[in-house]
Protein backbone atom coordinates (compact mmCIF):
# COMPACT_ATOMS: atom_id res chain seq x y z
CA UNK A 1 0.00 0.00 0.00
CA UNK A 2 1.48 3.51 -1.13
CA UNK A 3 0.55 6.68 1.15
CA UNK A 4 2.02 10.18 0.96
CA UNK A 5 2.27 12.26 3.98
CA UNK A 6 2.79 15.41 3.14
CA UNK A 7 3.92 18.35 6.51
CA UNK A 8 1.52 21.46 6.70
CA UNK A 9 3.77 22.95 9.10
CA UNK A 10 6.33 22.68 12.05
CA UNK A 11 6.30 24.69 14.92
CA UNK A 12 7.69 24.63 18.53
CA UNK A 13 5.18 25.52 21.12
CA UNK A 14 6.55 27.09 24.18
CA UNK A 15 3.99 26.58 28.08
CA UNK A 16 1.49 29.24 28.06
CA UNK A 17 2.78 30.68 31.19
CA UNK A 18 6.76 31.39 31.76
CA UNK A 19 8.88 28.72 34.04
CA UNK A 20 9.97 30.40 37.42
CA UNK A 21 13.84 31.14 37.48
CA UNK A 22 13.39 28.86 40.56
CA UNK A 23 12.31 26.20 38.19
CA UNK A 24 15.11 26.20 36.04
CA UNK A 25 17.29 23.82 36.35
CA UNK A 26 15.91 20.10 37.34
CA UNK A 27 18.77 17.56 37.80
CA UNK A 28 17.49 13.92 36.89
CA UNK A 29 17.13 11.15 39.17
CA UNK A 30 19.51 8.49 39.25
CA UNK A 31 17.29 5.72 37.67
CA UNK A 32 16.89 8.48 34.73
CA UNK A 33 20.34 8.12 34.55
CA UNK A 34 20.79 4.73 33.98
CA UNK A 35 18.82 4.90 30.50
CA UNK A 36 19.99 5.12 27.19
CA UNK A 37 19.59 7.72 25.25
CA UNK A 38 16.33 6.59 23.07
CA UNK A 39 13.41 7.82 22.33
CA UNK A 40 9.88 6.16 23.02
CA UNK A 41 6.64 6.81 21.38
CA UNK A 42 3.18 5.75 20.57
CA UNK A 43 0.33 6.95 18.06
CA UNK A 44 -3.10 6.94 18.64
CA UNK A 45 -5.81 6.62 16.20
CA UNK A 46 -9.00 8.30 16.61
CA UNK A 47 -11.99 7.59 13.72
CA UNK A 48 -13.78 10.50 12.00
CA UNK A 49 -16.74 12.13 14.05
CA UNK A 50 -18.89 14.69 12.67
CA UNK A 51 -18.68 16.13 16.47
CA UNK A 52 -15.06 16.62 16.76
CA UNK A 53 -14.50 20.56 17.23
CA UNK A 54 -13.72 22.85 14.68
CA UNK A 55 -10.10 23.95 14.03
CA UNK A 56 -9.09 21.29 16.14
CA UNK A 57 -5.03 21.42 15.68
CA UNK A 58 -5.36 25.60 16.50
CA UNK A 59 -6.64 23.96 19.89
CA UNK A 60 -4.55 20.83 20.22
CA UNK A 61 -1.50 23.93 19.50
CA UNK A 62 -3.39 26.49 22.52
CA UNK A 63 -3.80 23.15 25.13
CA UNK A 64 -0.98 21.64 24.49
CA UNK A 65 1.35 25.05 25.88
CA UNK A 66 -1.67 25.15 28.63
CA UNK A 67 -0.24 21.32 30.23
CA UNK A 68 3.26 22.41 29.40
CA UNK A 69 3.01 24.95 32.18
CA UNK A 70 2.41 21.97 34.45
CA UNK A 71 4.90 19.57 32.60
CA UNK A 72 7.06 22.28 32.07
CA UNK A 73 10.50 20.16 32.09
CA UNK A 74 9.58 18.98 28.60
CA UNK A 75 10.04 21.93 27.12
CA UNK A 76 13.21 22.47 28.20
CA UNK A 77 16.62 21.07 26.78
CA UNK A 78 18.49 18.23 28.20
CA UNK A 79 22.47 19.24 29.65
CA UNK A 80 24.60 15.97 29.27
CA UNK A 81 27.57 17.44 31.03
CA UNK A 82 25.53 17.99 34.45
CA UNK A 83 22.57 15.74 33.86
CA UNK A 84 19.85 18.32 33.87
CA UNK A 85 17.17 19.98 31.94
CA UNK A 86 17.20 23.44 31.61
CA UNK A 87 13.73 24.39 31.51
CA UNK A 88 14.09 27.09 29.40
CA UNK A 89 10.73 26.88 27.68
CA UNK A 90 12.36 26.29 24.06
CA UNK A 91 8.94 24.44 23.48
CA UNK A 92 8.28 21.11 22.01
CA UNK A 93 8.02 20.02 18.47
CA UNK A 94 4.40 19.74 16.67
CA UNK A 95 4.10 18.71 13.35
CA UNK A 96 0.21 19.22 11.55
CA UNK A 97 0.48 16.87 8.42
CA UNK A 98 -2.07 14.75 6.02
CA UNK A 99 -1.91 11.44 4.53
CA UNK A 100 -3.99 10.73 1.46
CA UNK A 101 -5.42 7.62 1.99
CA UNK A 102 -8.84 6.89 4.36
CA UNK A 103 -7.64 5.59 8.27
CA UNK A 104 -9.55 2.12 7.71
CA UNK A 105 -7.16 1.47 4.94
CA UNK A 106 -3.83 0.74 7.14
CA UNK A 107 -6.18 -0.83 9.53
CA UNK A 108 -7.73 -3.22 7.88
CA UNK A 109 -5.97 -7.05 8.48
CA UNK A 110 -3.11 -7.88 7.01
CA UNK A 111 -2.08 -4.48 6.34
CA UNK A 112 1.95 -4.12 7.05
CA UNK A 113 2.60 -2.99 10.48
CA UNK A 114 5.30 -0.80 9.76
CA UNK A 115 2.91 2.01 8.74
CA UNK A 116 2.71 3.10 12.51
CA UNK A 117 6.05 4.45 12.23
CA UNK A 118 4.96 7.10 9.54
CA UNK A 119 2.71 8.89 12.16
CA UNK A 120 5.00 9.54 14.75
CA UNK A 121 8.06 11.95 14.86
CA UNK A 122 10.55 9.80 12.86
CA UNK A 123 13.56 10.63 15.78
CA UNK A 124 14.24 7.51 17.65
CA UNK A 125 17.92 8.54 19.56
CA UNK A 126 18.53 11.54 21.46
CA UNK A 127 22.37 10.87 21.51
CA UNK A 128 24.53 13.50 21.02
CA UNK A 129 21.59 15.81 19.59
CA UNK A 130 21.01 18.05 23.09
CA UNK A 131 19.43 21.27 21.27
CA UNK A 132 16.60 18.96 20.08
CA UNK A 133 13.41 19.63 21.63
CA UNK A 134 12.26 16.39 24.16
CA UNK A 135 9.11 15.73 23.04
CA UNK A 136 7.50 16.03 19.66
CA UNK A 137 4.17 15.69 18.50
CA UNK A 138 2.82 14.40 14.91
CA UNK A 139 -0.82 15.22 14.41
CA UNK A 140 -1.79 13.59 10.80
CA UNK A 141 -5.34 14.19 9.32
CA UNK A 142 -6.83 11.18 6.87
CA UNK A 143 -9.13 11.70 3.75
CA UNK A 144 -11.33 10.21 6.10
CA UNK A 145 -11.48 12.59 8.76
CA UNK A 146 -9.58 10.63 11.02
CA UNK A 147 -7.02 11.70 12.70
CA UNK A 148 -3.69 9.86 14.11
CA UNK A 149 -1.58 11.48 16.91
CA UNK A 150 2.07 10.43 17.37
CA UNK A 151 4.22 11.09 20.47
CA UNK A 152 7.62 10.65 21.05
CA UNK A 153 9.45 11.34 24.24
CA UNK A 154 13.05 11.39 25.13
CA UNK A 155 13.37 8.19 27.34
CA UNK A 156 15.80 9.67 29.47
CA UNK A 157 13.37 11.94 31.25
CA UNK A 158 10.19 10.00 31.12
CA UNK A 159 9.07 6.04 30.65
CA UNK A 160 5.78 4.98 29.04
CA UNK A 161 3.60 5.55 32.11
CA UNK A 162 4.46 9.13 32.04
CA UNK A 163 4.04 9.74 28.06
CA UNK A 164 0.29 7.82 28.98
CA UNK A 165 -0.22 10.61 32.04
CA UNK A 166 1.05 13.50 29.89
CA UNK A 167 -1.56 12.30 26.79
CA UNK A 168 -4.41 12.44 29.12
CA UNK A 169 -3.99 15.34 30.92
CA UNK A 170 -3.33 17.08 27.33
CA UNK A 171 -6.45 15.39 26.22
CA UNK A 172 -8.39 16.60 29.03
CA UNK A 173 -7.01 19.81 28.66
CA UNK A 174 -8.14 20.05 25.03
CA UNK A 175 -11.35 18.68 26.14
CA UNK A 176 -12.90 20.95 28.39
CA UNK A 177 -13.80 24.31 27.94
CA UNK A 178 -12.65 25.86 30.99
CA UNK A 179 -8.59 25.41 31.74
CA UNK A 180 -8.12 22.75 34.44
CA UNK A 181 -5.46 22.44 36.74
CA UNK A 182 -2.96 18.41 36.61
CA UNK A 183 -3.48 17.96 40.25
CA UNK A 184 -0.43 14.86 40.40
CA UNK A 185 2.90 15.36 41.81
CA UNK A 186 4.79 15.81 38.36
CA UNK A 187 8.20 15.00 37.52
CA UNK A 188 9.06 13.73 41.43
CA UNK A 189 11.38 11.06 39.99
CA UNK A 190 14.66 13.43 41.58
CA UNK A 191 12.78 13.65 44.70
CA UNK A 192 12.26 9.66 45.37
CA UNK A 193 15.76 9.14 43.83
CA UNK A 194 18.20 11.25 43.86
CA UNK A 195 20.84 11.36 41.30
CA UNK A 196 24.30 9.81 41.44
CA UNK A 197 26.07 10.76 38.24
CA UNK A 198 26.07 6.88 36.55
CA UNK A 199 25.97 6.44 33.09
CA UNK A 200 23.11 4.89 30.99
CA UNK A 201 23.17 1.33 31.37
CA UNK A 202 24.18 -0.87 27.99
CA UNK A 203 21.45 -2.42 25.86
CA UNK A 204 21.83 -4.20 22.72
CA UNK A 205 20.43 -0.90 20.65
CA UNK A 206 20.35 -0.70 16.43
CA UNK A 207 21.94 2.59 16.16
CA UNK A 208 22.65 3.14 12.25
CA UNK A 209 20.26 2.88 9.19
CA UNK A 210 22.10 -0.01 8.27
CA UNK A 211 21.45 -2.56 10.51
CA UNK A 212 17.74 -1.04 10.94
CA UNK A 213 16.86 -1.96 8.03
CA UNK A 214 17.93 -5.43 8.91
CA UNK A 215 14.75 -6.09 11.75
CA UNK A 216 11.39 -5.74 11.03
CA UNK A 217 7.55 -5.08 13.28
CA UNK A 218 5.41 -7.78 13.52
CA UNK A 219 2.08 -7.31 15.20
CA UNK A 220 0.52 -10.56 17.54
CA UNK A 221 -2.96 -9.77 18.60
CA UNK A 222 -4.72 -12.61 21.64
CA UNK A 223 -8.33 -11.47 21.76
CA UNK A 224 -10.16 -12.19 25.15
CA UNK A 225 -11.30 -15.58 23.90
CA UNK A 226 -8.21 -16.72 22.40
CA UNK A 227 -6.32 -16.33 25.50
CA UNK A 228 -9.22 -17.79 28.03
CA UNK A 229 -8.30 -20.97 25.40
CA UNK A 230 -4.98 -20.63 26.07
CA UNK A 231 -5.37 -20.97 29.31
CA UNK A 232 -7.74 -24.00 29.17
CA UNK A 233 -5.10 -25.33 27.34
CA UNK A 234 -2.52 -25.35 29.73
CA UNK A 235 -4.95 -26.57 32.83
CA UNK A 236 -5.31 -29.86 30.35
CA UNK A 237 -1.83 -29.96 30.50
CA UNK A 238 -1.33 -29.91 34.22
CA UNK A 239 -0.91 -26.84 35.01
CA UNK A 240 -3.73 -25.88 37.06
CA UNK A 241 -2.51 -22.36 38.62
CA UNK A 242 -1.88 -21.34 35.61
CA UNK A 243 -5.73 -20.46 35.73
CA UNK A 244 -4.63 -17.57 37.89
CA UNK A 245 -2.11 -16.20 35.22
CA UNK A 246 -2.71 -12.60 33.94
CA UNK A 247 -3.30 -12.12 30.31
CA UNK A 248 0.69 -10.06 30.48
CA UNK A 249 2.30 -12.85 31.79
CA UNK A 250 0.71 -15.86 29.75
CA UNK A 251 0.89 -13.47 26.17
CA UNK A 252 4.83 -12.71 27.54
CA UNK A 253 5.26 -16.86 27.88
CA UNK A 254 4.39 -17.50 24.67
CA UNK A 255 6.47 -15.04 23.11
CA UNK A 256 9.29 -15.83 25.30
CA UNK A 257 8.94 -19.39 24.22
CA UNK A 258 8.82 -18.45 20.58
CA UNK A 259 12.26 -16.20 20.74
CA UNK A 260 13.72 -19.45 22.26
CA UNK A 261 12.93 -21.31 19.42
CA UNK A 262 14.68 -19.00 17.05
CA UNK A 263 17.80 -18.84 18.80
CA UNK A 264 18.16 -22.83 18.97
CA UNK A 265 16.98 -23.15 15.79
CA UNK A 266 19.92 -20.75 14.45
CA UNK A 267 22.85 -21.48 16.53
CA UNK A 268 24.75 -24.66 17.06
CA UNK A 269 23.65 -25.25 20.20
CA UNK A 270 21.16 -23.94 22.88
CA UNK A 271 21.63 -21.00 24.83
CA UNK A 272 21.02 -20.08 28.65
CA UNK A 273 18.06 -17.51 27.95
CA UNK A 274 16.97 -14.84 30.27
CA UNK A 275 13.71 -12.59 29.80
CA UNK A 276 14.37 -9.00 31.43
CA UNK A 277 10.96 -7.15 31.89
CA UNK A 278 10.32 -3.30 33.68
CA UNK A 279 8.51 -3.41 36.85
CA UNK A 280 6.63 -0.31 37.32
CA UNK A 281 7.11 1.56 40.70
CA UNK A 282 4.43 3.20 41.15
CA UNK A 283 1.63 1.83 43.26
CA UNK A 284 4.06 -0.83 44.21
CA UNK A 285 6.76 0.31 46.92
CA UNK A 286 6.45 0.77 51.04
CA UNK A 287 6.13 4.78 50.54
CA UNK A 288 3.84 5.07 48.54
CA UNK A 289 4.81 6.15 44.91
CA UNK A 290 1.70 8.25 42.99
CA UNK A 291 0.62 6.41 39.79
CA UNK A 292 0.78 9.88 37.66
CA UNK A 293 4.71 10.24 39.40
CA UNK A 294 6.30 11.89 36.02
CA UNK A 295 10.28 10.49 35.38
CA UNK A 296 11.61 6.53 34.76
CA UNK A 297 10.00 4.86 37.84
CA UNK A 298 10.82 1.11 37.30
CA UNK A 299 12.92 -1.92 38.38
CA UNK A 300 13.67 -4.66 36.26
CA UNK A 301 12.60 -8.35 36.36
CA UNK A 302 15.10 -11.17 35.03
CA UNK A 303 14.02 -14.95 34.83
CA UNK A 304 15.74 -17.33 33.15
CA UNK A 305 14.51 -20.28 31.58
CA UNK A 306 16.78 -23.33 32.77
CA UNK A 307 15.99 -26.40 31.37
CA UNK A 308 12.00 -25.66 30.61
CA UNK A 309 10.49 -26.96 27.70
CA UNK A 310 7.00 -25.78 27.50
CA UNK A 311 5.00 -22.21 27.47
CA UNK A 312 3.22 -23.57 30.58
CA UNK A 313 6.43 -24.28 31.95
CA UNK A 314 7.72 -20.70 30.85
CA UNK A 315 4.88 -19.08 32.57
CA UNK A 316 4.92 -20.58 36.01
CA UNK A 317 8.44 -19.21 35.95
CA UNK A 318 7.32 -16.01 35.10
CA UNK A 319 4.84 -15.19 37.30
CA UNK A 320 7.10 -16.57 40.00
CA UNK A 321 9.89 -14.02 39.72
CA UNK A 322 7.49 -11.51 38.73
CA UNK A 323 5.99 -12.01 42.73
CA UNK A 324 9.52 -12.17 43.86
CA UNK A 325 10.11 -8.88 42.50
CA UNK A 326 7.18 -7.20 43.53
CA UNK A 327 7.41 -8.65 47.11
CA UNK A 328 10.93 -7.35 47.33
CA UNK A 329 10.11 -3.92 45.98
CA UNK A 330 7.23 -3.91 48.00
CA UNK A 331 9.62 -3.31 50.61
CA UNK A 332 11.37 -0.38 49.52
CA UNK A 333 10.82 3.01 51.31
CA UNK A 334 12.73 5.23 48.74
CA UNK A 335 13.87 7.79 51.94
CA UNK A 336 16.09 4.57 53.11
CA UNK A 337 19.45 3.63 51.76
CA UNK A 338 18.60 0.60 51.76
CA UNK A 339 15.45 1.19 49.56
CA UNK A 340 17.42 3.23 47.50
CA UNK A 341 20.19 0.16 46.95
CA UNK A 342 17.51 -2.43 46.55
CA UNK A 343 16.05 -0.12 43.45
CA UNK A 344 19.53 0.63 42.12
CA UNK A 345 20.45 -3.30 42.28
CA UNK A 346 17.51 -4.03 40.21
CA UNK A 347 18.01 -1.82 37.80
CA UNK A 348 21.51 -2.94 37.08
CA UNK A 349 20.26 -6.71 37.36
CA UNK A 350 23.61 -6.98 40.03
CA UNK A 351 22.23 -10.21 41.14
CA UNK A 352 21.55 -11.95 38.05
CA UNK A 353 24.43 -13.44 35.87
CA UNK A 354 24.52 -12.84 32.32
CA UNK A 355 27.08 -14.63 30.49
CA UNK A 356 28.05 -13.59 27.34
CA UNK A 357 26.64 -16.37 25.34
CA UNK A 358 23.34 -15.82 27.30
CA UNK A 359 20.63 -14.96 24.73
CA UNK A 360 18.31 -11.66 26.49
CA UNK A 361 15.01 -10.88 25.14
CA UNK A 362 13.86 -7.67 26.57
CA UNK A 363 9.97 -7.35 27.21
CA UNK A 364 7.83 -4.22 28.16
CA UNK A 365 4.16 -4.26 29.10
CA UNK A 366 2.41 -0.95 28.37
CA UNK A 367 -1.29 -2.92 29.53
CA UNK A 368 -3.35 -1.26 32.24
CA UNK A 369 -1.89 2.00 30.63
CA UNK A 370 -4.88 3.97 30.02
CA UNK A 371 -3.81 4.80 26.51
CA UNK A 372 -7.51 4.03 24.97
CA UNK A 373 -8.68 7.12 27.88
CA UNK A 374 -6.91 9.39 25.94
CA UNK A 375 -10.65 11.74 24.59
CA UNK A 376 -9.16 15.10 22.69
CA UNK A 377 -13.02 16.00 22.49
CA UNK A 378 -13.75 14.02 19.34
CA UNK A 379 -13.92 10.45 21.11
CA UNK A 380 -11.41 7.72 22.34
CA UNK A 381 -8.75 6.12 20.17
CA UNK A 382 -10.02 3.68 17.88
CA UNK A 383 -5.86 1.54 18.30
CA UNK A 384 -2.81 2.73 20.05
CA UNK A 385 0.69 1.26 19.14
CA UNK A 386 4.04 1.84 20.56
CA UNK A 387 6.68 3.12 17.48
CA UNK A 388 9.73 1.19 16.72
CA UNK A 389 11.94 0.40 19.72
CA UNK A 390 15.48 0.34 18.56
CA UNK A 391 16.57 -2.71 20.73
CA UNK A 392 17.27 -6.16 19.53
CA UNK A 393 15.53 -8.81 20.18
CA UNK A 394 12.32 -6.94 22.23
CA UNK A 395 8.45 -7.31 22.28
CA UNK A 396 6.25 -4.60 23.45
CA UNK A 397 2.77 -5.33 24.92
CA UNK A 398 -0.63 -3.42 24.69
CA UNK A 399 -4.34 -3.63 25.32
CA UNK A 400 -6.34 -4.66 22.39
CA UNK A 401 -8.98 -1.56 21.77
CA UNK A 402 -11.51 -3.79 23.98
CA UNK A 403 -9.25 -3.58 27.26
CA UNK A 404 -9.22 -7.65 27.24
CA UNK A 405 -7.21 -8.86 24.93
CA UNK A 406 -3.57 -8.49 23.95
CA UNK A 407 -1.47 -7.00 21.01
CA UNK A 408 2.16 -8.22 20.91
CA UNK A 409 4.20 -5.78 18.82
CA UNK A 410 7.89 -8.07 18.03
CA UNK A 411 10.56 -6.51 17.03
CA UNK A 412 13.49 -8.99 15.63
CA UNK A 413 15.70 -9.49 12.92
CA UNK A 414 14.35 -10.04 9.33
CA UNK A 415 15.95 -13.35 8.82
CA UNK A 416 14.51 -14.91 12.07
CA UNK A 417 11.12 -14.02 11.13
CA UNK A 418 10.05 -17.69 9.51
CA UNK A 419 11.16 -19.15 12.87
CA UNK A 420 9.18 -16.63 14.75
CA UNK A 421 6.12 -17.52 13.48
CA UNK A 422 6.56 -21.38 12.81
CA UNK A 423 7.14 -21.42 16.94
CA UNK A 424 3.75 -19.48 17.41
CA UNK A 425 2.03 -21.74 15.19
CA UNK A 426 3.09 -24.50 16.79
CA UNK A 427 2.58 -23.38 20.18
CA UNK A 428 -0.99 -21.43 20.03
CA UNK A 429 -1.85 -21.93 16.78
CA UNK A 430 -2.80 -18.22 16.79
CA UNK A 431 -0.31 -16.46 14.98
CA UNK A 432 -1.25 -13.72 13.04
CA UNK A 433 0.67 -10.44 10.84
Amino acid sequence: MMMNIQKQSSKLIKPFVPTPQTLRHYKISFTDELIPFINISVVLFFSANNNAIPKFVSRLETSLAKILTQFYPLAGRYVDKTQTIDCNDQGVEFIHAKVDIKMQDILAPGVDIKFVDEFIPPKIFAVEQFTDPLLAIQVTMFNCGGVALGASIMHKIADASTLCTFLNEWAAMNREENEIEFSGPGFNSPSLFPGRCYGPIPLPLIRDELSSKLYIRKRVSFSESEISILKAKAMDNGKLNTLHLSKVQLVSAIIWKAFISVVNATNDKPSESILVQPVDLRGKTASLIPKESCGNLVGFCATDARMVETTEELADRLSHNVKKTINKLSKVNHCSEEGQTTVLNSLTLKDVEILESTYVIFLTSWCKFPFYEADFGFGKPTWAAPGRLPVQEIACLMDDAQGNGVDAHIFLEVKNVPYFEEALKVDTLLCKT
